[in-house]
């Protein structure tokens, strides 16, 4: 591996949403973590999604002629030091029905930012310097991308949005325009990166859209980087009903397949009753338990599957942020003692076996 304790490691994570926002605050705190010993991250990027086209970031689309600004503005927040007051700042949402309710502090920062400077990157930028993020965030396009799908009976809905309230099976995915690139500086990234995650997130508009840019799925695939793939906990009502942990990757390796996965994480422990039937309830089940040999078979030996404990506590079913992050700084360990020729990860680790 190139990383070295003098030199730390290059993080690139790929994603959106609530995901994606779960994931970078738990791995922010390997960010200039040399002196505490073991490895630690020198540079964390964020490449996400902008195809949002609903709530605060739809309107502020459509009246401004911006990207929306929220998954950004969530990462922007995860990856700031969460008791800050400017970070409860970009929380803050405002309540009522007038032109402000239901907008988001940060939400609208960005935007009076964007037509100050006349440039979102630069906008995200700046906003990020203002919280002290521990990262850079990149959209993945700057163009104005919807996301298209066509359903399995014919349909074809246009949106975000609708395309989640449309509860019909997808049957392909597309953006509007097709040909979008991504920022240079977000491809340069990935080159760069000894580690590249995916997930976890919305497989259909938080996950896909990202591969869905040009150039994207190559420079991840022609990377040197540990590419790993974090499943999602529940299947997601309206986009993902009824898909197992295997549908789910192979739904990503359909739209990406030069993209090699060395590692798949999933999470081991069951949710409380309660939680299931709750979830039950608005159309959402579990996923990942007792899939690691299904996984397996259908990867190869050369993707690793990766079964731990990743379930926060509380009544919303959510990763850990913190158990997510060691899992993944763990399995570039477990690849550095790979290429060593001795591999010692811990109990979690199931063996690569197929019957």
């Amino acid at each position: 591996m190139r990383a070295t304790m003098e030199r730390g490691l290059k993080l690139v994570a790929i994603g959106g949403g609530t995901g994606l926002s779960t994931l970078l605050s738990g791995i922010k705190r390997f960010v200039g973590a040399a002196d505490r010993g073991g490895l630690w991250l020198e540079s964390l990027v964020a490449i996400v999604t902008v195809s949002d086209d609903g709530g605060s970031s739809g309107r502020l689309r459509d009246e401004l002629q911006i990207l929306p600004p929220g998954d950004i503005r969530n990462c922007m927040v995860a990856l700031s030091e969460d008791s800050t007051l400017l970070a409860r700042l970009f929380r803050y949402r405002f309540p009522g029905d007038g032109e402000l309710g239901g907008h988001s502090f940060g939400n609208l920062f960005l935007a009076a930012l964007t037509a100050v400077t006349g440039d979102f990157v630069e906008a995200v930028r700046l906003s990020s310097e203002v919280l002290a993020i521990k990262g850079r965030i990149y959209p993945a396009t700057l163009s104005d991308v919807r996301l298209v799908a066509e359903l399995e009976d014919g349909s074809i809905v246009r949106g975000e949005t609708n395309i989640t309230a449309s509860r019909k099976p997808i049957k392909r995915l597309r953006l509007e325009p097709e040909k979008c690139l991504p920022l240079p500086e977000a491809l340069a990234a990935i080159r760069a990166a000894d580690i590249i995650t995916i997930g976890p997130g919305s497989l259909y508009t938080s996950i896909l859209p990202n591969l869905l840019v040009a150039r994207v799925p190559e420079a991840i695939a022609e990377s040197r980087a540990v590419k790993i793939f974090v499943c999602n906990l529940m299947t997601q009502p309206g986009e993902t009903d009824g898909y197992t942990a295997r549908q789910h990757l192979e739904k990503v390796r359909e739209y990406a397949p030069a993209i090699d996965f060395d590692y798949v994480i999933v999470n081991s422990r069951a949710i409380s009753a309660e939680q299931a039937e709750r979830y039950a309830a608005e159309g959402a089940r579990q996923i990942g338990l007792d899939e690691e040999e299904d996984l397996r078979c259908a990867l190869g030996a050369a993707t690793e599957v990766i079964a731990a404990d990743l379930l926060d506590e509380g009544e919303k079913v959510r990763h850990s942020p913190e158990k997510l992050a060691r899992v993944i700084i763990a399995c570039y360990e477990r690849a550095s003692a790979h290429r060593n020729g001795s591999v010692t990860y811990g109990e979690h680790v199931a063996k690569n076996e197929c019957a």
